[in-house]
This record gives C-alpha cells, sequence and structure tokens, in this order.
C-alpha cells in the first residue's frame, strides 16, 4: 500500500485483519458484502473511456482475466476434488464433476494474483493446471 494513504483509526484494525487474508479470503468477502450491502465493487465505466481506449489501438492492452483450467488430476485425484472444493465452494458431487471432465475451468475469469494461487493450490495437490 503506498504510504501517503491515510488510514483513519477507527479502520486501522480492518485493514490489520484484511492484510492478513488470502487474495481468495479477500474475493469471497468482497462477494459478502456487495450482497450484505447490495453494492457493487466494481469500478463504474466512464462513457468517455471506451473511446480513448479503442484509439490506442497499436498499443497491446495487458490482459487482466485469466482462466484457470485443470488438465489432468494426476494420482492424487481426492486431494484435488478437495481442492477444487475448497476454491469454487461447490460441493463435492460438483467438484467432483469437474475433476472427471478434464481438461475444465475450476475458474474463469479471476484476476492474475488469484489465478496464480488457485494454480498453485491445485498443482500442491497433485493436479495439472494451466492458466490461460
Amino acid at each position: 500500500m503506498s504510504e501517503d494513504v491515510k488510514i483513519p483509526k477507527k479502520f486501522e484494525s480492518i485493514v490489520e485483519t484484511i492484510k492478513g487474508l488470502s487474495v481468495l479470503e479477500i474475493s469471497e468477502l468482497v462477494k459478502i458484502l456487495e450482497e450484505e450491502l447490495g453494492v457493487s465493487a466494481a469500478a463504474p465505466m466512464m462513457m468517455g473511456a471506451m473511446p480513448a481506449a479503442a484509439s490506442d489501438a497499436g498499443e497491446v492492452q495487458e490482459k487482466s482475466e485469466f482462466d484457470v483450467i485443470i488438465e489432468d488430476a494426476g494420482s492424487s485425484k481426492i486431494q484435488v476434488i478437495k481442492a477444487v472444493k475448497e476454491i469454487t465452494g461447490l460441493g463435492l458431487k460438483e467438484a467432483k464433476e469437474i475433476v472427471d471432465g478434464a481438461p475444465k475451468a475450476v475458474k474463469e475469469k479471476v484476476a492474475k494474483a488469484e489465478a496464480d494461487e488457485i494454480k498453485a493450490k491445485l498443482q500442491e495437490a497433485g493436479a495439472t493446471v494451466v492458466v490461460k
């Protein structure tokens, strides 16, 4: 975080708690807050921003959304199913269907950091994973 950001005293403990969370936990927290408060954390798109981005067609835009695809469960299929269940929040049956249906997307359109974290968890469980 930038050092010039002044955190109000009433938010200091909340910020410290959030710093201790993983990217997946923060993502889950954001979804919960969006549902509970009826708001969206997505930045509003400005009308003038699209034409400006389109005019920079010569520049290559960095990809911001990634799909995490399980290619093979490997020899530790049960561990991989448990990891998919934890990552997706799905039930055991649905997680098994994803693993059995490999190659199949575990998560789609996620940020690079989250994609890398998911990939690491699945590889640790024994799966072969690609991020596209």
